[in-house]
């Protein structure tokens, strides 16, 4: 009887052990992932349309996530729904990514999933006397998505560390303002914005107009190609769901190929994500574009972040790019 109960003790044990190591291993049933406006953000446009981070899942041997795309404007929206727990997946540029990847380091811990890409800024102006920064005065406002935070801001304080000597000589300028709202009032001519930090296509679409001019390219400020936005979240969700992430970063590799055998399809599905107005042919043309990369693997990382370092934006640098991206990038060709 003792034996018995014995081995029946020993049972109960080994399931629990078991079922207990089944529910820690097993990872997240949904995802809930943002992002911002622009062409930038196409590599999510096109495996949300194809159900790629889904098809990954499944050669990983997991159910399909059910995925929650969301919108949202700005880095400190981003950020603050991300440490909240309101989302999984937060997008945007690479240097607001760093400020906060720094912030958390002995808490929450905030970490880079992947790259979107490589593509440049661009401030564009319709004052006609802005030949440069240098040239913008207290009349001027420069509309950004996010001011003090963003990934514009940073750049243009980068620009006005080199020109100036005074990192933040321009910071009292700048006004938060996504890019649609921003694009349309400074092609209006009737509002107080005057010139815009922004991506494609607001760049090309402000351009093509003849109403504004280009003023600061962001590839010159950082000395040529540099990742624009990222995919980043917490070092607990890698931590706990590793095959989500390998299936999420799969299923951008995916988007990006397909991207850029199928330029003209793609651009098709931006029109009809973003609902945009802008003609397939303009937004195939951006795609194409030999400054335009998109890539998941990190491009000019550690610029920003010593730049960042160096003005006490962020408490010190990392010691390398792959300190503040998760390991599964790591080895990526490129790197």
């Amino acid at each position: 009887m003792v034996s018995m109960k014995r081995t029946l003790g020993l049972a109960v044990s080994m399931a629990a052990l078991l079922i207990g190591s089944s529910g820690a291993s097993a990872e997240t049933a949904s995802l809930r992932i943002a992002q911002q406006f622009g062409v930038a953000y196409l590599p999510l446009i096109v495996a949300s349309e194809r159900g790629l981070i889904e098809q990954e899942a499944k050669t990983l041997g997991l159910a399909p996530p059910k995925i929650e795309w969301l919108k949202l404007s700005g880095a400190t929206a981003m950020n603050d729904a991300l440490i909240s727990g309101g989302l999984d997946f937060a997008t945007g540029g690479i240097a607001p990514m760093i400020v906060a990847w720094d912030k958390t380091r002995t808490n929450a811990k905030i970490i880079g999933i992947a790259a979107l890409g490589s593509m440049a800024n661009v401030i564009t102006t319709n004052n006609p006397n802005v030949k440069t920064i240098a040239d913008f005065t207290e009349k001027d406002r420069i509309a950004m998505p996010a001011v003090k935070v963003g990934f514009q801001p940073i750049v243009l304080q980068m620009a006005a560390d080199k020109m100036f000597g005074k990192y933040d000589k321009l910071d009292e300028l700048t006004v938060s303002m996504p890019h649609p709202d921003a694009t349309a009032a400074i092609l209006s001519g009737r509002s107080e914005i005057t010139a815009h930090f922004t991506s494609p296509p607001f760049v090309q679409q402000q351009l093509a107009t003849g109403k504004v001019h280009a003023v600061l390219n962001s590839y010159d400020v950082l000395g040529g190609p540099h990742t624009f936005n990222v995919v980043y979240s917490t070092a607990k969700f890698v931590a706990n769901n590793p095959k989500t992430i390998q299936a999420f970063v799969a299923g951008l590799d995916a988007a990006n190929d397909w991207i850029k055998k199928n330029p003209a399809e793609a651009a098709a599905l931006y029109i009809k994500a973003e609902n945009s107005k802008l003609e397939p042919a303009f937004i195939e043309a951006i795609i194409r574009a030999p400054d335009v990369n998109f890539s998941t693997t990190p491009e000019g990382a550690q610029k920003f972040a010593d730049f960042q370092a160096k003005l006490g934006i962020i408490k010190q640098s990392s010691t390398s790019w792959k300190e503040m991206f998760q390991a599964g990038l790591h080895s990526k060709p490129g790197n």
